[in-house]
C-alpha cells in the first residue's frame, strides 16, 4: 500500500476528513460559551467537528483536527507506525520556507482599532477558565539580533479589544523575549490561528535555539513552506494561515491570566503573565477559527508525538537496544513512558529507566517491557507489569527531583519518578515467560468462517 499524500492547507486536511466520513457539521449558532467545547469534545476522538457562525457572529470554528496519531500520520504523507521516524528525519534534515509576496492569510486586513471578539469567534472553554482563549494559535517570534524564528503553541487570554495575556514559559519564546526587553523594546510576534497539521506538529519540534519550525513543517510535509511577512513587522508566518494576529510583547508589563484548562485536565493557576497587544489582523474571506480544547486528544498528541521522538532519539544515543517508546493517553501524552527494549543484560533495564528520565524532566512514571509487548496498548504493559515485575526488585524510586510544575501532587515541579523492570530474566527457564498462542489466529479469515444470521437451533438439530 502507497503511502498517504500529505496535506499542505487546514482546508485541505478538512476535505480530507469530510470525504471519508471524519468530518461532523454542528447547528448553526452554536454558543461560544462551553458549548463548543462541549460538542467537540463529545466528540473527540472520531470525527472533527465544524461550528458555523458559532455565537451568531460571523465566521467558523472547527476543532478535533488531529485527534488520533493516524489521522496525523495520513495528514503528514506517512504511515503510523512511521510517524515518529518521519517526525525525527523531518527535525534532522528541514527545509527552508520560501517567501511569496502576498498569500490568502492576507486577503482581509483590519487596522486601526481592533476589537479582537468582534472579529473572531473566540471561545470559552472550560468551566473556571477566565474568559475567551485562543488555544489553537502558533505564537511565532523572531530574534531581535540574529533574525531566527521561533514557533510555540502557547495559551492566550483574551483580555481586552487588542490585549492578549500571554503565559510565556521559559523557552525559546522567553530568550527572545528577554533580549528585546533590555533593549526597552516590545518582542514583534505573530499570533496564527488556522494552519496546517504539519504546521501545528512542527510547533511542538524539541529542538535548539534558532531552529525555525516552520523549516521543519515543510520537511514534514514534503517541500517547502510558503510564507508572507507580516504587514507591521518582519516575522513570517504560514502564507495559507486562516488568521493572523499581528503584534508586540510588551516589555516589562504583566496582568493577570488565569485560570485556564490544561493538558493534565486540571487548571493552569492565575497570575501576572506577559502582555501581547495588537497592531493589526489579517484573514482569509471566510476565516476558520482553530480551537484546541484543553485537555483533549488532540491536546495530548501534539505534546506527545515530538517528545517520543525526542526521548526515543536520546535514549537510542546510550542504548541501542530499545526500539521504541510510547507516551500514554492515560499518563496525559507527557508523564507516563512505555519503553520497548532487546533485553541483552540483567541491570540493562534499569539502566534505561534513568536515562529515560534524564532524557526530558516531564517524565514521571517509566516502564521497561519486552520486545513481545506491544507498547500502544495499555492492557498489554499492565499484563507485563502484573506478571513480570516484583516491586522489592524491580522497582526504581527517585526522591526530590525535577518534574511539571502542571501535575498537581508535586510542589512546584518538585516531586518523585518511578521506574519499574517489567522484563523478563534472562536465565528464566525456556517455557516460564513464553506467551500462549493459538497457531493461526491472526490469519483466520473470519468472513470465510463466519455464517451471516445463521440460526442456531437448526444448526444444532433442534
Amino acid at each position: 500500500m502507497s503511502d498517504p499524500v500529505p496535506v499542505r492547507s487546514l482546508r485541505a486536511w478538512l476535505d480530507r476528513l469530510d470525504g471519508s466520513g471524519r468530518l461532523s457539521v454542528a447547528r448553526p449558532g452554536i454558543c461560544l460559551r462551553h458549548e463548543a467545547a462541549a460538542v467537540a469534545n463529545r466528540l473527540d476522538g472520531r470525527s472533527a467537528t465544524l461550528f458555523p457562525r458559532p455565537g451568531g457572529q460571523r465566521g467558523t470554528i472547527v476543532s478535533g483536527l488531529v485527534s488520533s496519531r493516524a489521522w496525523m500520520a495520513e495528514a503528514l504523507g506517512t504511515r503510523e507506525d512511521r510517524l515518529i521516524a518521519h517526525f525525527q528525519q523531518a527535525c534532522a534534515e528541514p527545509l527552508p520556507w520560501c517567501e511569496r509576496e502576498t498569500g490568502p492569510a492576507q486577503e482581509v486586513v483590519h487596522r486601526g482599532a481592533i476589537d479582537i471578539l468582534r472579529l473572531l469567534p473566540v471561545p470559552t472553554l472550560n468551566e473556571h477558565d477566565s474568559g475567551p482563549y485562543i488555544s489553537a494559535g502558533l505564537m511565532i517570534s523572531r530574534d531581535p539580533e540574529t533574525g531566527a524564528q521561533n514557533v510555540a503553541i502557547l495559551r492566550c487570554q483574551i483580555s481586552g479589544p487588542d490585549r492578549i495575556g500571554v503565559l510565556v514559559l521559559p523557552r525559546h519564546t522567553d530568550n527572545f523575549y528577554r533580549k528585546a526587553e533590555a533593549t526597552g523594546r516590545g518582542l514583534e510576534v505573530a499570533l496564527v490561528v488556522g494552519v496546517d497539521p504539519a504546521c501545528l506538529l512542527a510547533s511542538q519540534a524539541i529542538v535548539p535555539l534558532g531552529h525555525d519550525e516552520l523549516e521543519i513543517a515543510g520537511a514534514l510535509s514534503g517541500a517547502p513552506l510558503d510564507v508572507v511577512k507580516c504587514l507591521t513587522n518582519n516575522v513570517r508566518v504560514p502564507a495559507e494561515a486562516e488568521i493572523v494576529i499581528e503584534g508586540r510583547i510588551l516589555p516589562e508589563v504583566r496582568e493577570l491570566e488565569g485560570p485556564f484548562g490544561e493538558f493534565p485536565q486540571y487548571y493552569g493557576e492565575r497570575a501576572k503573565r506577559h502582555v501581547m497587544t495588537v497592531d493589526a489582523v489579517s484573514h482569509r474571506e471566510n476565516p476558520i477559527f482553530h480551537m484546541i480544547v484543553g485537555g483533549g486528544l488532540e491536546h495530548l498528541l501534539l505534546g506527545a508525538i515530538p517528545r517520543e521522538a525526542t526521548i526515543l532519539a536520546s535514549l537510542q544515543r546510550n542504548f541501542p537496544s530499545v526500539e521504541d517508546v510510547h507516551l500514554s493517553l492515560g499518563g496525559v501524552g507527557r508523564y507516563h513512558l512505555y519503553i520497548k527494549l532487546r533485553k541483552s543484560q540483567e541491570g540493562e533495564a534499569k539502566n534505561v529507566l534513568l536515562g529515560a528520565f534524564a532524557a526530558h524532566y516531564d517524565i514521571k512514571h517509566a516502564v521497561v517491557v519486552d520486545t513481545d509487548v506491544d507498547i500502544h496498548d495499555p492492557r498489554e504493559v499492565e499484563w507485563a507489569v502484573s506478571t513480570r515485575f516484583q516491586a522489592d526488585r524491580d522497582l526504581v524510586v527517585i526522591a526530590g527531583s525535577q518534574g511539571s510544575k502542571l501535575d498537581p501532587s508535586t510542589r512546584e515541579g518538585f516531586g518523585a519518578k518511578m521506574g519499574l523492570d517489567a522484563t523478563a530474566p534472562l536465565d528464566a527457564p525456556p517455557m516460564k515467560f513464553t506467551r500462549i498462542r493459538v497457531p493461526g489466529e491472526a490469519e483466520v479469515d473470519l468472513a470465510a468462517v463466519i455464517v451471516p444470521e445463521a440460526d442456531w437451533r437448526a444448526e444444532v438439530g433442534g
